[in-house]
């Protein structure tokens, strides 16, 4: 690629306004080899200079480097005066904001210029004392009333990555039009040199973070175990480098769980995850080293949290060793179990909710329990608004990527470390009563019928790829799909970009793009009645899983890619 005059002269004004040595300088030499004629060099310039990363209902993330379509200080700034120009229009000038941050590279340098920003735009600014998990900084901003939360971080992104997630009043995430508005103050923000960064914060309330452990622990005392039965409860950890270990460590010994071994050798913050490829326990190997901790020492549940500690993996011991649960078997045992225990004096039109991609399990739990269900689009920020568009009355949810939200009165998003809490409570009264986690997805399956999913996701270099498929999808479908008849196939658009196929036989298929990877992902579900509730699961499940297998090679064949 020749290196036009545009983008010469384009990548000479962000430098000149950008405030941070190192980036300008990073800036600097690929745009000197690309005056030299490296046609990689001008490629690379021209990627990071096409488009400004996009703020979303999650806010923005994408990879370390400099330029406005990376994160560096320069974005971080612009992107910290933009939402200080939202809240601006709000009227909240003056009020609090929380801001936090993981143990990712630079967060927390990107995390004391956005408290700066905000400080120097009028606002009163917390910055959390340390690297903390997200669902605290969701916490804090419900538990103070603040006018929104910041966390930097990239979540389960590889380690070149990093981000910015904002919460509005209540702890929420933000839905449209707010990423819009926001995105329109960043760009009307003006050069990132020209932002006043330097106005005085304020630390954390010193009782906030003892405040959340107490509450995340009050999970387990509200459910099903004794105190006694869950000390009888040996765990497995791990926060895969990330950095959630001592937390969940914490409210485990406040929920009276003392028994914990966490992996050494992802115990310590890492923000270039050295033992792992990607830092997501849904990703294969990732738990690897957590499953061989729980065999050697006998663990009765193992449990893996992402690097900032939203998402929560359990694993168990079945017949043929150790496994991890899927995040919809996970989400149906603890909605179930959480069901069990409820208080129906304290919620009493409790609402259960899940996602369009997630098992339609839930739905049968909350038939089976006489709770309201509701099925959202894909994301928390959509979870927590279920049913009446505010999430009145919703005491649980879940999506099938391992986020679970098990006290929305505390954190209105995902929350790893009180999932992991309730974990413990569901295990702790199954192995006092002499059974285990397999058996209690058995239970769910002869009441309710056996769910079957799996998914199929396609990771891609050329975003365009996933444009044409889904165009292909949109165009038509067949009659029939791994030789069941389709009796419904719908397109999303415009509520989301996404296709959803049932069959006759109780299949269902979900395809859409991932919302912040660049992956085709397709959902894949079965359905088997258990006749009577005591057929043999052994040979249904057998059944089944051969159904979901050429639902998945049919999916593959459907989509065109990989």
């Amino acid at each position: 690629m020749a290196l036009s005059p545009a983008l010469r002269d384009a990548a000479l004004t962000w430098i000149a306004d950008d405030p941070h040595e190192g980036d300008r300088a990073e800036l600097q030499r690929v745009l000197r080899s690309a005056l030299d004629g490296d046609g990689a060099a001008a490629a690379e310039l021209d990627r990071r200079m096409s488009a400004p990363l996009a703020f979303g209902t999650a806010g923005i993330r994408g990879p370390l480097r400099a330029g406005p379509a990376g994160m560096n200080l320069a974005v971080v700034r612009r992107t910290a005066a933009g939402l200080a120009s939202y809240l601006h229009g709000l009227r909240e000038i003056g009020s609090t904001v929380v801001v936090g941050y993981d143990a990712r590279h630079r967060s927390e340098e990107f995390a004391k210029d956005v408290a700066g920003t905000l400080a120097a735009k009028g606002f009163r600014v917390l910055l959390a004392p340390s690297a903390l998990p997200t669902p605290l900084v969701a916490y804090a901003t419900r538990a103070l009333r603040a006018a929104a939360g910041v966390q930097v971080t990239a979540s389960h992104n590889p380690p070149q990555d990093n981000g910015i997630k904002v919460y509005l009043k209540g702890g929420t995430q933000l839905v449209g039009p707010s990423d819009v508005q926001i995105e329109a103050g960043i760009a009307a923000a003006g050069p990132a040199k020209d932002i006043d960064a330097s106005g005085a914060v304020l630390p954390w309330p010193e009782d906030l973070l003892t405040d959340y452990l107490a509450a995340a622990a009050a999970v387990a005392q509200r459910s099903g175990s004794t105190p006694e039965q869950r000390s009888a409860v040996r765990v497995a950890a791990t926060p895969l480098h990330g950095v959630g270990g001592e937390i969940l460590v914490r409210a485990l010994d406040l929920a009276g769980v003392q028994d914990v071994h966490v992996v050494a050798e992802q115990r310590v913050p890492d923000p270039d995850f050295s033992t792992v490829v990607f830092p997501n326990p849904e990703e294969a190997g990732a738990t690897d080293l957590l499953l061989a901790l729980a065999e050697s020492v006998d663990a009765d549940l193992a449990i893996a949290n992402d690097p900032d500690a939203d998402r929560c993996a359990i694993g168990v011991r079945g017949p043929d060793g150790w496994r991890m649960l899927s995040g919809d078997e996970t989400g149906t045992l603890l909605g179930d179990h959480l069901l069990r225990h409820l208080d129906r004096a304290e919620h009493p039109d409790p609402l259960v909710a899940t996602t369009i991609v997630s098992s339609q399990a839930l739905g049968a739990v909350a038939a089976a329990h006489g709770v309201r269900y509701d099925e959202t689009l894909t994301g928390f920020k959509w979870i927590v608004r279920a049913g009446d568009g505010a999430g009145t009355g919703l005491v649980f949810g879940y999506e099938e990527a391992l986020g679970l939200c098990v006290d929305p009165d505390h954190v209105r998003d995902k929350d790893g470390i009180s999932a992991a809490v309730l974990a413990v409570d569901l295990v702790a009264g199954l192995k006092a009563a002499g059974r285990t986690v397999a058996d209690a997805l058995d239970d769910i399956a002869r009441r309710d019928g056996l769910h079957l999913t799996g998914a199929l996701s396609v990771r891609v270099t050329d975003l365009s790829l996933i444009e044409q498929a889904m165009a292909r999808l949109r165009s038509g479908l067949p009659g029939s799909l791994a030789g069941e008849e389709i009796v419904d196939a719908r397109n999303l658009l415009p509520r989301t970009d996404a296709v959803l196929i049932r069959t006759a036989a109780g299949s269902r298929v979900v395809i859409r793009p991932s919302g912040t990877e660049p992956k085709l992902k397709c959902y894949l579900e079965v359905v088997a009645e258990v006749p009577d509730g005591t057929g043999d699961l052994t040979a249904i499940r057998a059944e089944a899983t051969e159904r979901l297998g050429r639902l998945k090679a049919a999916a593959a064949e459907l989509v065109g890619l990989g």
